[in-house]
């Protein structure tokens, strides 16, 4: 059976206060092998969505997938490839102590990505999927070394769930993070996690455009001498329960990955 045509055997919806969100599909996987070829082929095509909405810049960004026959080892983007041109026979698989088990076609591996997501993925039996990249607005806002404001709905998705540390130790990041979805390294880059790639890739686009939209409201506050309006705290987590949630991430996700699949063609799984 082609990892791409599984039969999708559950698709429900969870109506919150008039918003209708779709479960993600429970694939009938032959095998946990069949699985990994299935997570192998998203996991390419989140570097293009990463690549499309320039998410990344040089060759620091790393997306890291759980491999789900081996679940403590996880598959990665080779170091010094362009996320335009990854491929999914171009990822290698780590082992959480940086050791090389499947080299892929390109066969380097980038030191921080096990460093990071290698500590992430041990301490979170939870997460399959977590991405970290030196994204624009994210450093930016990492620069200023302080939480996000509530200023938007979007905002809300990471209220009380932004982290902003001291350093980027591999235990301190892991440590920091704690059960969140997000994290704010001070001086570095953005970092997300999920359960799903989908929902990974939408929580990182998000807060990117979450923190384009904090300089903008911060630089016209000041150039106006005003203050922001911010959400309540209350409002804030009502708004979180809402589009906030891992169901909310996937659902949101999947519009980024049926819109590169089209643009693509899918030439992402040679």
């Amino acid at each position: 059976m082609s990892t791409e045509t599984h039969t999708q055997t559950r698709l429900q919806t969870n109506t919150v206060e008039g918003v209708g969100f779709l479960s993600p599909p429970a694939y009938n996987f032959e095998s946990k092998y069949e699985e990994r070829e299935y997570l192998k082929g998203r996991l390419a095509a989140a570097f293009r969505i990463f690549a499309r909405f320039n998410l990344n810049e040089g060759a620091a960004g790393h997306i890291t997938v759980r491999d789900p026959v081996e679940s403590d080892t996880f598959w990665v983007n080779p170091f010094g490839v362009d996320f335009h041109l990854i491929t999914k026979s171009s990822l290698l698989r780590v082992s959480h102590q940086g050791e090389i088990l499947d080299h892929g076609t390109v066969g380097f591996l980038n030191k921080p990505a096990f460093i990071i997501h290698g500590a992430i993925h041990a301490a979170r039996p939870d997460v399959i999927c977590a991405a970290h990249t030196h994204s624009v607005y994210g450093r930016a806002i990492c620069a200023l070394g302080k939480p996000l404001d509530m200023l938007t709905l979007e905002a809300c998705m990471f209220y009380k769930v932004g982290v902003v540390l001291e350093g980027d130790e591999d235990a301190e990041i892991a440590k920091s993070l704690g059960d969140k979805k997000a994290a704010i390294l001070k001086n570095h880059g953005l970092l997300t996690t999920g359960a799903t790639i989908e929902e990974t890739v939408h929580w990182f686009y998000t807060l990117e455009k979450v923190c384009q939209v904090q300089l903008l409201t911060d630089a016209a506050a000041r150039g106006k001498g005003v203050e922001s309006s911010i959400i309540t705290d209350k409002e804030a987590e009502q708004s979180k329960q809402l589009v906030g949630t891992p169901k909310s991430g996937w659902f949101s996700g999947r519009m980024l990955f049926d819109l590169i699949d089209k643009e693509t063609n899918k030439d992402y799984l040679v």
